[in-house]
């Protein structure tokens, strides 16, 4: 990562992909070329704390040894910008690792625990733009619109902290898109350099965000909340940490909130409430509580994702069936994909250790792809999470294999 990568020219300078332990970008396959299964991506969001305004960017990473395919635009920050960067991963570890001595710092970045990262993602000043942000919202200079109603069920739109939505690991990964040559160069995804770069194909991060914004949303007529992005002239963009304004102001109760379960906060195979606090406090959601624990604990993050979100999969079967699949290895349209991670959440999240039962069963092909599914909506109940053993994580590989495989997966 750059030097001062919360300022303008910080932003403007691109991040840099490379293999672990200084192995090459060739040696390694890590390449933005590679994207489906190694590329890297970095997102911003940008607050003016005097007027409470919202915008987006999109930091550029290339290949380390390689020059961007055009250069990144230079946003036009103000006065006192307070700004978050998000770092999402299409493969299962990124450590952000600074270009200079001082520039994690500068960031106020985390890439998890000491001796335990977070996998996938990385933050930076997370913290102090959320806080930022809820003041601004209690003082009236940020105004957060409600997620809104869906014209297609009559329900509440979802957002990043819906049970109806949520898989083993929520509220990870980015929205950024990016331009990819074909020789192996990559840009801001921009009309600009779309219109200079032709031929250029778009590659994305997979993530409970994009799954949000791009495919659930627009399926059941809603619109995720949008702020003008910096990288793309001031057209309106999504971006991980506006997906958690948005939740944190319309998601009603019951709240899905990173659970200590979800492997990105586990240390050596064991819950840890300072890891999942790290995590939530980088994406605006509060530490744990005894009220919170309620709704978030693993054994009623379980059993909330299995009796909430199979009744909507099940009552919104045809709606869903009649969208693409954002990875069509994982389901053959939008209700097989979701069953198949919902069954895989399921799976990865140890939810079997508190007496509970896999909701859905999925017909797979030949490719391994669900192209059917069915769905017990009996409710179930968890057992007291105090009497249940911490659940036996997969492991990296079992956890990340569907989305290792996948342009654009959740």
């Amino acid at each position: 990562m750059p030097a001062n990568p919360l300022s303008a020219a910080g932003l403007a300078t691109p991040w840099q992909l490379t293999g672990p332990d200084g192995e090459s970008p060739a040696a390694s396959g890590c390449t933005e070329a590679n994207s489906v299964n190694l590329g890297a991506f970095v997102q911003a969001t940008i607050l003016d704390p005097a007027t409470g305004a919202l915008s987006v960017y999109e930091p550029l990473v290339i290949t380390q040894g390689t020059m961007p395919a055009a250069p990144p635009v230079v946003p036009a920050l103000p006065a006192g910008a307070i700004v978050t960067i998000d770092v999402g991963f299409n493969g299962t570890n990124l450590t952000q690792v600074g270009a200079t001595p001082d520039a994690l710092q500068q960031g106020r970045c985390v890439n998890g625990l000491n001796g335990s990262i977070f996998g996938q993602v990385s933050f930076c000043n997370g913290r102090r733009f959320f806080r930022a942000a809820f003041r601004a919202e209690a003082e009236g200079r940020l105004v957060v619109p409600s997620a809104g109603i869906s014209p297609k069920n009559g329900q509440a739109c979802p957002t990043t902290r819906n049970f109806n939505l949520v898989d083993q690991d929520p509220s990870d990964n980015v929205t950024t898109d990016y331009l990819l040559t074909s020789t192996g160069g990559t840009a801001q995804d921009n009309a600009a350099n779309t219109a200079a770069l032709p031929g250029a194909t778009g590659i994305v991060n997979g993530s409970d965000n994009k799954l949000l914004t791009a495919f659930i949303d627009p399926t059941l007529g809603c619109t995720p909340f949008q702020a003008p992005d910096l990288s793309q002239g001031g057209a309106p963009g999504t971006s991980q940490a506006l997906d958690e304004l948005s939740a944190a102001a319309s998601q009603a109760a019951p709240v899905a909130l990173i659970p200590e379960n979800d492997e990105m906060v586990l240390v050596s195979n064991a819950f840890s409430a300072a890891k999942t606090n790290l995590y939530r406090s980088e994406i605006g959601q509060p530490a744990i509580s005894a009220a919170n624990n309620a709704a978030d604990g693993p054994a009623v993050f379980c059993q909330n994702m299995v009796n909430i979100q199979t009744p909507f999969l099940s009552a919104n079967q045809a709606l869903l069936a009649t969208d693409s699949s954002p990875v069509p290895a994982v389901g053959d349209n939008l209700l097989t994909f979701m069953a198949n991670r919902l069954s895989m959440s399921f799976v990865n999240l140890g939810c079997q250790s508190y007496g509970l039962t896999n909701s859905v069963s999925v017909t797979l092909n030949a490719a391994g792809a669900a192209t059917a599914a069915t769905f017990s909506t009996v409710q179930q109940k968890a057992t007291d999470p105090a009497a249940s053993p911490s659940p036996s994580p997969t492991g990296p590989a079992g956890r990340r294999h569907w989305r290792r495989n996948n342009p654009s997966g959740m």
